[in-house]
């Protein structure tokens, strides 16, 4: 084979084969390899025009067909079948070559194997790639992490097909071995719950007012138009507005109330927990999918007492959008903040010195979460590089600040109606939690030493104590 790759794609499902497009049309020669070489000549037959392709039909043929520092892209399910390929590429590569997993793996994952194939002299990149299979054709955001040498030859690469916004490239070099995705598993995370707030929202716009899907279609349009501008924003109105063509009913209603996940929110929650970062907002989202998934326990408990819902009517109908559209901003915030401080410890634990304003420069376009204000995190963190949250940077703590009536009172309507919101509720409490000058912790931390001598520390002097309480009549400690 005479004509060289510059990279090469194997796994050409529709998220790989979209990718191999997207480098094919920005003028880069892309090597081909599927285990099916059938979905290989498919992409060739229906694509080839579109750039310059190499097929290939076995791994030996695939590495050969790359120029050094060879590059692959790996587009496979994460787990096992990416250590399967990872296994058959390996021992036909030279020290300098780069393989990249582009797929959701888990970070700890990626760590294992950045290290295992550093010692074989290779570089492993683990890259979050954002934007579905969309994104992945027409630019989508990107997150690589791995050495900077590998970077130096990957980057360009990578900087061309991602997303623009401003002219900037959304894809930076995130960090070392795992960083690009941990960073990417923290943007599911949040995409979680701006997903579950944005529900709650529909949610409350029917329960409390008795709008139609669209009506309240109509509603996130003139909220997209403001700082919620947003992908996801864009997107809801657009399945709210749907109407269903078997039975002419609203889309949304036609759809089984019971949300699907594919882990990345779970892990999400998990870490937060090893890193003793409260991410309350991804938490509830992924815990709202869980129990929308239990039909069994709903069915059992749909008769349980709770309260009528009598729609809003008069000033009080008038002022609700308005005052959910400013609830669901500041809860908005108060999830980006937790994000990106999880993004922060995770830094501070594996030593990676993310860039914080860097990732929300690289969050701006192709992904998921692309937002209007995503800007103005991204001038905050620049501002501040240690910013310990957003809550308290200009801007945002003076949005926050001025929904504390209208966050309050959607809150205290759900209740009153029996709206369940519970990401709503859980971003005032976190939001209540920081700034209380005194929490019950200190309670918390009498009990723990009460039975189990813990100890505890003070307030008027350092060190740590232990009170000897009395036992007569102290009820023992179950085993």
């Amino acid at each position: 084979m005479t004509n060289k790759a510059s990279i090469g794609v194997t796994g050409l499902a529709v998220m790989g084969r979209n990718l191999a497009r997207n480098l094919a049309r920005h003028g880069h020669t892309v090597a081909l390899h599927n285990r099916s070489t059938e979905r290989t000549r498919d992409l060739v037959e229906r694509f080839g025009s579109e750039g310059t392709f190499l097929p290939t039909s076995s791994a030996r043929e695939f590495v050969d067909a790359l120029e050094r520092p060879r590059q692959i892209v790996i587009m496979v399910k994460a787990g096992e079948p990416t250590d399967a390929v990872i296994e058959e590429f390996a021992p036909l590569l030279e020290p300098g070559d780069v393989l990249v997993d582009a797929g959701n793996a888990h970070f700890a994952d990626t760590r294992r194997r950045e290290a295992a194939l550093r010692e074989r002299g290779l570089h492993f990149v683990g890259t979050g790639v954002s934007g579905g299979e969309e994104g992945a054709l027409h630019g989508p955001s990107i997150m690589p992490g791995g050495s900077k040498e590998s970077y130096a030859s990957l980057g360009p690469l990578f900087e061309d097909i991602a997303a623009k916004v401003d002219g900037t490239p959304c894809c930076t070099h995130v960090g070392p071995d795992g960083a690009g995705h941990f960073v990417k598993m923290v943007h599911n995370g949040i995409e979680y719950s701006d997903m579950q707030l944005i529900a709650e929202s529909f949610d409350l716009l029917r329960g409390a007012l008795g709008y139609e899907p669209a009506q309240i279609a109509d509603v996130f349009r003139t909220w997209n138009t403001g700082r919620l501008d947003s992908y996801l924003i864009e997107i809801t109105a657009e399945v709210l507005a749907h109407t269903d063509a078997e039975t002419g009913r609203p889309f949304v209603d036609v759809v089984a109330d019971q949300a699907e996940q594919k882990g990345t929110g779970r892990w999400t929650v998990q870490i937060g927990l090893d890193l003793g970062i409260p991410i309350t907002g991804i938490a509830e989202a992924t815990f709202a999918r869980s129990l929308s998934g239990h039909t069994g326990l709903r069915a059992a408990a749909e008769g349980l007492a709770g309260p009528r819902r009598a729609p809003l009517s008069g000033a009080a109908a008038e002022r609700f959008a308005d005052d959910v559209e400013r609830a669901l901003y500041a809860s908005k915030v108060v999830a980006y903040a937790q994000g990106f401080n999880q993004i922060q410890a995770g830094s501070a634990e594996y030593g990676w010195n993310v860039d914080l304003g860097a990732v929300a420069s690289i969050w701006r376009g192709g992904c998921i979460i692309r937002a209007k204000f995503l800007d103005d995190i991204r001038a905050a963190y620049e501002a501040e590089p240690a910013l310990p949250t957003l809550l308290t940077s200009g801007d945002f703590r003076k949005a926050v600040e001025d929904a504390q009536d209208s966050w309050r009172s959607v809150i205290s309507t759900a209740v009153r109606l029996g709206i369940p919101t519970p990401g709503f509720s859980t971003a005032l409490a976190y939001y209540d939690g920081l700034r209380a000058e005194r929490l019950p912790a200190a309670l918390v931390q009498g009990q723990r030493d009460y039975f189990g001598a813990h100890t505890y520390r003070r307030v008027d002097r350092a060190g740590t104590f232990h009170t000897e309480w009395a036992t007569e009549g102290r009820p023992e400690h179950p085993a």
